[in-house]
């Protein structure tokens, strides 16, 4: 063990020195029992045999290294959830601020998981910031040089799709009754659209043209980065319209179409869970519109491909997820099944031996 490296203390903790490539290498073994150093050096030349000896910078990498590159990784690619990436941030840092990278283990997520649900976070919460922590020790294997030896195993929690529930028309006049005037706008376009929440809340005077009827994203400005264009016809037109008679009054003008005594809507959670408890709709979530206006234009009968581009669905699998299918569809199917039934169905005689017996036969 001596040619390749050696142990030696420093007052009461043991040392160890070995070499990579004719470099050499010191790292203190934080311990004062000589096994405890042998064991790390063993490792350490195990490493190097194996190729597999990046450096001591990994170990020196923390919590708040990994952390911030991944919201500068949210930032550069102009991600839209910035904001919810950096709430995960702020609840793993609560436990593993200021420890090293190399000390995160399987076990002490768990303890965080432990943790988090004694706090009454839902199993979906939780699995966010888990993958939040994941993306983290991602992006460190994959600098050059690595920042990172290996990610963690990270276990992930069941999840139960609570996000099923659908508005109906009472339901959602009694709640955009029970907000506040500023935000009834953003639910009554959620309601007809079907479009995400930060779609809404970021739209801009330029994307809206009354004239021609019509709002419009850019691509790349929504989450599946494609264009969008709806049509305004009837109450989400006047609602528009309304807002843009208001905008006018407004010194300076405000760019927001949705905006809070000229500032930006921005998280109304609060709000929101108050004012589904007046109404007795305590669990409904902003997304339920999302489902609610893509069931309603099935209904309709607009075909499923135009009720997608109008939502912002780059799959039908929406349909499939919520079980979306139109009154029309369904009545159809009945009157079907009880043709084929009636066609299907005679009345003859079936003799079994010598025993005639009179039935029906499907």
């Amino acid at each position: 063990m001596a040619k390749a490296g050696h142990l030696y203390k420093r007052g009461d903790t043991y040392w160890i020195k070995y070499y990579r490539d004719g470099k050499p290498f010191y790292e203190s073994s934080r311990s004062g029992e000589e096994a405890d150093a042998k064991r790390l050096l063993r490792q350490r030349l195990g490493q190097i045999a194996e190729g597999r000896f990046v450096g001591l910078q990994p170990e020196r990498v923390r919590f708040e290294d990994l952390a911030q590159d991944f919201v500068n990784d949210y930032r550069i690619n102009g991600k839209r959830s910035l904001d919810k990436a950096e709430r995960s941030v702020r609840h793993l840092q609560r436990v593993f601020g200021g420890q090293r990278a190399v000390d995160i283990t399987t076990d002490k997520v768990c303890n965080y998981i432990s943790a988090r649900l004694d706090d009454g976070m839902s199993n979906a919460e939780i699995n966010r910031e888990l993958a939040a922590l994941k993306r983290m020790f991602n992006l460190a294997l994959r600098q050059t040089p690595p920042k990172v030896h290996q990610k963690p195993y990270i276990p992930m929690l069941q999840e139960q799709n609570v996000r099923k529930g659908f508005f109906e028309r009472p339901e959602f006049e009694r709640l955009r009754t029970a907000l506040p005037q500023p935000l009834r706008p953003v639910v009554t376009f959620a309601y007809y659209s079907g479009w995400r929440k930060q779609e809404i809340l970021g739209l801009c005077w330029d994307c809206v043209d009354l004239q021609a009827q019509t709002v419009r994203l850019a691509p790349g400005t929504t989450k599946n980065r494609d264009g969008r264009v709806m049509y305004l016809q009837g109450e989400v037109l006047e609602t528009l319209s309304a807002l843009q008679r208001e905008r006018d009054a407004l010194t300076p003008l405000c760019p927001w179409v949705f905006h809070w005594n000229g500032e930006r809507v921005r998280d109304f959670r609060d709000t929101w869970h108050t004012a589904c408890r007046v109404v007795g709709l305590e669990g409904k979530l902003f997304h339920d519109f999302r489902r609610t206006a893509v069931r309603n234009m099935v209904r309709a009968n607009i075909p499923e491909r135009v009720a997608q581009q109008i939502s912002g669905h780059k799959t039908r699998s929406v349909f499939d997820r919520y079980h979306i299918v139109s009154d029309t569809d369904l009545r159809e199917a009945a009157e079907r099944q009880a043709a084929y039934v009636t066609r299907e169905t005679v009345t003859k005689t079936v003799t079994i031996g010598e025993m005639p017996l009179r039935g029906s036969v499907l």
